[in-house]
């Protein structure tokens, strides 16, 4: 029996998760044009579909990865074109640690290990091992809006990838270096870099790789008001 396209959506959206170790095998370009059509489908604020996409592979991915590990590392420029949240609290702060706490024990890192969280956290600037990485950048004339049309574009992206059996995890702490991003890939400095998405064939094997995060139920994000 043919599945329903609901059905097809929820398997897709069970299957997915952010990887976060990559295969060193390239993904096709005809694979990686498929999945750039099928995401270019995502709705937007009338219609401007804010989004540009730039994707690094092979000698640029590496040059790229090289660089971001190094101004981490060296505590050079890092200044994001958004501002990060200013603090988590309440339920916020305690499922961002619960996903980080999953992290560092499939990883054997002991809670309470700054060495070892600092070594982790270094894994998102050399992109997981992952052989291509897309930035996106929206329109600085669009404002809020613009980066809510690149947030929407990024969520039929990582569902497109899945879609084509690769992998994938999207990154904020990438624009933590925006203007070296944009730099190294040639993106007009007046673009506001929103994120990244590294991408690849997962490496099933991993740790990192072995953990789900919890989703909250529909009585703890969803209200209905009928009267």
């Amino acid at each position: 029996m043919t599945a329903l396209p609901a059905e097809m959506l929820d398997a897709l959206l069970a299957q997915r998760h952010s990887c976060r170790a990559f295969l060193p095998r390239p993904v096709e370009r005809a694979t990686i044009e498929s999945i750039l059509r099928t995401a270019q489908r995502a709705g937007s604020w009338c219609n401007s579909q804010a989004w540009q996409v730039s994707i690094a592979s092979g000698a640029a991915a590496e040059r790229l990865r090289e660089r971001l590990v190094a101004a981490q590392q060296g505590g050079g420029e890092a200044a994001s074109d958004f501002p990060f949240p200013a603090e988590y609290t309440g339920r916020y702060l305690e499922r961002r640690r619960e996903c980080g706490f999953q992290l560092y024990q499939s990883v054997g890192v002991e809670r309470g290990d700054k060495e070892g969280y600092a070594r982790q956290t270094l894994e998102n600037f050399r992109l997981f091992g992952a052989p291509h990485v897309a930035v996106l950048t929206s329109d600085p004339g669009l404002g809020v809006y613009g980066a809510v049309d690149v947030g929407g574009y990024v969520q039929v992206l990582l569902l497109s990838m899945q879609a084509h059996g690769v992998a994938s995890i999207a990154q904020a702490a990438l624009a933590r270096h925006s203007a070296l991003v944009k730099r190294e890939l040639g993106i007009p400095a007046e673009r506001l870099m929103v994120c990244a998405v590294s991408f690849g064939y997962e490496d099933a094997q991993h740790a990192a790789n072995q953990f789900r995060t919890r989703r909250a139920g529909l009585d703890e994000v969803a209200s209905f008001v009928d009267d």
